[in-house]
């Protein structure tokens, strides 16, 4: 008789409703699946919800996607306490959140040698709120000439926080005015001048979820239902290995399993300007095409994780990434093909790959029937008419029907061999 277990799916949620219906949905017609030593996996899925919890309680959940404890403290606390008492897999690392902000990405990166634009962190504009800062700004904070710094670094270039989050207070400095303007409406936020690609000729955002990576052409001036081009080939290939690999690199060397990267290329030079997104976007509503490859990577990546009993690394162990960086013999290409070789190592993508062929050779089919079916787009119906002004549902009813029907169309040439 063959081996059988169960698995319990957390999905840990702020104001979603579309890919969280997705996810559940997926997860209850994949059924029973087998592994490679004819282990039976049965997995389910629950609504985490916020009550008080005492540290000696057992979580009934084996794995957790969190996309409300960046900002919601309590479910943070509760997190850490179900990694370290009861071995909970998490995605991502509540141990890290700190350092899912642009700031600590940023050194990171330049110490691992990737081109991040000149940046320069400025002092608070305002007070912060602490009965000690009138004696310690007068007594240690050094004076100094914005222009000055701005001048330094050239412009254009832009002002954003140092922790970053849904475009909050970012500003496009042209000049001095622009400059002054913009560091005054800072208040209280800490914030970053950097350096503009100025004339870069592709904005690319790289969505990856454990060693599973979708780079998107990104226009970001354009309405969110926009910004997510259905291009493909839109970079080369070198310069699209590049992508994934500082797209994966950030998140094994962070520990983050499910996160976004925004990068520019200019004349086949890709600057990563943003790559710490605790809740990268997922919404049917902006990934449109992509979604269905969204919620296949988030659904292979979390059962693989249970049903081989994946151990969590949450801690940073910054030693072998350091390494390779500072080894003379390794040039840039070099040290990318190394990074690569440890993101791999931290996804065990081999072992990855091998479990999705042996244990989900069906999913492709599965989810491909979904997208097509009326639930699909009952889903799709219901997400519309949460978002957008009733004399705009036809419009986007045709806007996203048409892109996920694009996508049924390809991935059903693709699964046939076609093209």
């Amino acid at each position: 008789m063959a081996n059988s277990r169960e698995h319990l799916i957390g999905l840990l949620l702020g104001a979603e409703t579309d890919w969280p219906r997705a996810f559940e949905t997926l997860a209850a017609r994949m059924g029973v699946i087998t592994d490679g030593a004819s282990t039976q996996h049965r997995i389910s899925t629950e609504r985490v919800t916020i009550e008080p919890f005492n540290l000696r309680d057992k979580p009934r959940q084996d794995l957790v996607i969190d996309r409300l404890a960046h900002w919601y403290y309590h479910p943070r606390e509760w997190l850490k306490k179900v990694a370290l008492m009861d071995d909970v897999y998490l995605l991502n690392s509540p141990f890290t959140f700190q350092s899912m902000e642009k700031h600590s990405a940023y050194c990171a990166l330049l110490r691992l040698g990737m081109h991040v634009p000149e940046t320069v962190l400025v002092p608070y504009k305002n007070p912060v709120d602490n009965v000690r800062w009138a004696y310690t700004s007068e007594k240690y904070n050094k004076s100094f000439d914005l222009d000055q710094v701005a001048d330094g670094i050239g412009y254009p270039m832009f002002m954003k926080p140092f922790d970053g989050g849904a475009w909050r207070g970012v500003s496009m400095i042209k000049d001095p005015t622009d400059l002054h303007a913009a560091y005054n409406d800072s208040g209280e936020m800490l914030m970053h001048l950097q350096k503009a690609v100025d004339g870069f000729e592709v904005f690319a955002r790289a969505l990856t979820i454990g060693p599973e990576t979708m780079v998107m052409k990104f226009q970001p001036d354009e309405p969110m239902h926009d910004r997510y081009a259905v291009e493909h080939g839109f970079l080369s290939e070198g310069v699209g290995t590049e992508a994934v690999t500082i797209a994966q690199t950030v998140n094994a060397f962070f520990r983050w399993e499910f996160n976004s990267c925004e990068m520019l290329v200019k004349d086949g030079v890709v600057y990563p300007i943003d790559y710490a997104n605790a809740c990268p976007d997922v919404a049917v509503t902006s990934l449109h095409y992509y979604f269905p490859w969204a919620m296949k990577a988030l659904l292979k990546w979390s059962v693989f994780c249970v049903a081989t009993d994946r151990k969590a690394r949450t801690q940073v162990d910054t030693d072998p990434w350091f390494a390779v960086a500072d080894d003379p013999a390794l040039d840039y290409g070099g040290k990318l093909a190394a990074y690569q070789a440890l993101a791999n190592d931290h996804f065990e993508t081999e072992r990855y790959r091998e479990f999705c062929d042996t244990a989900l050779p069906h999913l492709d089919e599965m989810v491909l029937e979904w997208v097509d079916s009326d639930d699909f787009r009952a889903m799709l119906t219901s997400t519309i008419q949460q978002t957008y002004p009733p004399q705009e549902w036809d419009r986007f009813e045709g806007h996203f029907g048409g892109l996920t029907g694009m996508w049924v169309k390809d991935e059903t040439a693709r699964l046939a061999g076609v093209g």
